[in-house]
């Protein structure tokens, strides 16, 4: 498979204010290991091995574990994730999933028990910003390097 177009290249102003979102997520005071999480669940369920490839890379580089990374797609079935984590991905499930049944009540409110407002607020932008870059690169068919 080759690569279909390079956007940052073709399309700056749009690239630019993608990664002014990430840059705000970035920043934002939510763990970077959850962060990471986020981004590799959201990434495994689209299928986008560009992400996939940079996020496990930089959750390693963070200290988050192999058997954390590996067991990922079965998280409700070990014992790796703490409750906060499990709301945290059951959300990021339901949001990338929208459109099997929206973002169910009890999912949101399982995670509003353990954030803050403004700290799922971000959560949730966190969640839209990896599903965002994983349809640039699913759909300009980014390459893992």
């Amino acid at each position: 498979m080759e690569q279909r177009m390079q956007m940052a290249a073709i399309n700056p102003e749009g690239y630019r204010a993608m990664s002014g979102l990430e840059q705000y997520v970035a920043a934002s005071t939510l763990d970077k290991k959850l962060l990471e999480l986020i981004k590799i669940r959201a990434s495994q369920i689209n299928g986008c091995a560009f992400c996939l490839d940079m996020h496990t890379k930089d959750a390693r580089k963070i200290g988050e574990t192999e058997q954390r990374i590996y067991t990922l797609p079965a998280w409700r079935e070990t014992p790796y994730f703490t409750p906060e984590e499990r709301s945290v991905l059951a959300l990021t499930e339901s949001v990338t999933l929208v459109t099997e049944g929206h973002v169910p009540d009890d999912v949101y409110d399982e995670a509003a028990r353990y954030f803050e407002p403004k700290q799922l607020a971000d959560i949730i932008m966190a969640i839209i910003t990896i599903n965002a870059w994983n349809r640039i690169a699913i759909s300009t068919r980014m390459m893992p390097k």
